[in-house]
């Protein structure tokens, strides 16, 4: 009884992740997807206010994800090297300051300025929030924070399920404008709990001076990384043939830029390492923003449920293979719809796709957390975001193209097609990817 009192007091002595940080980390990896699912729901209502097309409102997507996915990378790098305090404050500063820009834009150009700014300013949140579970797991002793780590795939999945909804009674409190403005109490309370909770802490490796630096955050590297994601996505923002020399430019930049990274002694990526659209629903559907929020809810609320239930288990191959069969299943339900289709089909549509939103983003969190060099954490986890808003801008560009002037339902079907394409392709390449087996927490039973 003794030894057992004594294991006991042992136990309830060690190190605990610091509940405090919580709060902004969790603030912080949201701001991104609040923008993201909120912008949804007001593409038509600025479309109309504004006189623009679907195709020209598309842009108000492809801005944010053209700047986070140049941005998250590179803010992730500068967290690794000078730690997450002052790139946190910097962008959720730079997050409150584009919400005013767009709550009182002019026309569509400002707007679209403001989505970049959002970009840029939501950066820090996600890449951040990762190295500080990497620096409390280090700080502990514990190298599976499992229920930290499910805590961020919920909360994004949370406000996935929030943000349309909230998109929706905004703008009929308020106009789209109020989605913008949001933004500014957000930055405000981002701001003041990472001036309260985020830790000082000093440069990695010590004092970085001016040499130092341009070295370790490798800047040719980093401008071939850009010259490659920009003419890249500007490619596919309005797909057509007489831009074919963008994707030679990319094509270019990319082999430059593998060639640099394979050969620098601190690269900015490196190499080695590396082993639903709501539109139709408001115009085909005849659903008000309000009500198109509100009919995506299935979906999240699966995606969580789904999240923390395999929130545990670290396994990858077969959560990627259950998304990727669950997407294939939603798609061909996609094609099965009409405008005289009832309401229960567009919502069981969403319950399926629901299985793939929740599986996908924890297994690939997973992966990069568990198999990304923990000095490399912050940039390993904004190159996950990249790869992911390149995903998005894809899907933003299909979308464009599929519904040009108006969302409908031919339209619509145009998309599906085009998404059961990917999903198929992801489904073969999670079966024959051999390295995803690996991908897993040494020791899975260690507590949160």
């Amino acid at each position: 009884m003794t030894e057992a009192k004594a294991g006991a007091a042992a136990g309830a002595a060690e190190p605990a992740f610091d509940r405090r940080l919580l709060p902004p980390m969790l603030l912080g990896s949201v701001l991104n997807p609040v923008n993201s699912t909120i912008i949804a729901v007001a593409l038509v209502p600025i479309g109309r206010a504004l006189g623009a097309p679907a195709s020209q409102t598309a842009w108000l997507v492809s801005a944010l994800y053209l700047a986070t996915s140049l941005g998250q990378p590179v803010v992730g790098r500068l967290i690794d090297v000078f730690g997450p305090r002052r790139l946190f404050l910097l962008a959720t500063g730079l997050v409150g300051v584009a919400g005013a820009v767009g709550a009182l834009a002019p026309g569509l150009g400002v707007l679209i300025g403001a989505r970049v700014l959002l970009g840029f300013g939501t950066c820090a949140g996600y890449p951040a929030a990762m190295a500080l579970v990497r620096s409390e797991a280090e700080r502990t002793g514990r190298d599976g924070p499992g229920g930290v780590l499910t805590a961020l795939a919920v909360a994004n999945q949370t406000i996935a399920v929030v943000g349309p909804l909230l998109g929706g009674l905004l703008i009929a409190v308020g106009g789209w404008r109020a989605t913008f403005a949001l933004n500014v109490p957000l930055a405000l309370a981002a701001v003041l709990l990472g001036l309260l909770r985020l830790p000082r802490t000093r440069p990695a490796g010590g004092p970085v001076r001016h040499g130092g630096l341009a070295s370790r955050l490798d800047l040719p590297g980093m401008a071939l990384f850009a010259a490659m994601l920009v003419s890249l996505l500007l490619f596919l923002m309005n797909l057509h043939l007489r831009d074919w020399y963008l994707l030679l430019l990319s094509a270019a930049a990319a082999a430059a830029f593998a060639v640099r990274e394979l050969r620098a002694a601190t690269p900015f990526v490196d190499l080695r390492v590396l082993g639903g659209n709501t539109q139709w629903t408001e115009e085909g559907f005849g659903l008000t923003p309000f009500h198109a929020g509100l009919a995506q809810i299935p979906m999240f609320v699966l995606a969580i449920a789904v999240s923390i239930v395999s929130g545990r288990s670290t396994r990858v191959r077969g959560k990627l293979l259950l998304g990727a069969a669950g997407q294939i299943v939603a798609c061909l339900l996609i094609l099965t719809l009409s405008g005289d289709s009832p309401l229960w089909t567009l919502l069981l549509v969403a319950l399926v796709f629901g299985v793939p939103q929740g599986l996908n983003n924890l297994a690939l969190q997973n992966s990069v957390y568990f198999q990304a060099d923990p000095g490399r954490t912050a940039s390993s986890a904004g190159l996950l975001r990249t790869f992911a808003y390149i995903g998005s801008m894809v899907a933003s560009s299909a979308t464009a193209a599929s519904f040009g002037q108006r969302a409908d339902t031919g339209g619509l079907h145009r998309l599906a097609w085009v998404m059961l394409a990917a999903a198929v392709l992801g489904l073969l390449l999670t079966l024959f990817d051999r390295t995803l087996g690996r991908a897993a927490e040494p020791d899975t039973r260690t507590p949160a």
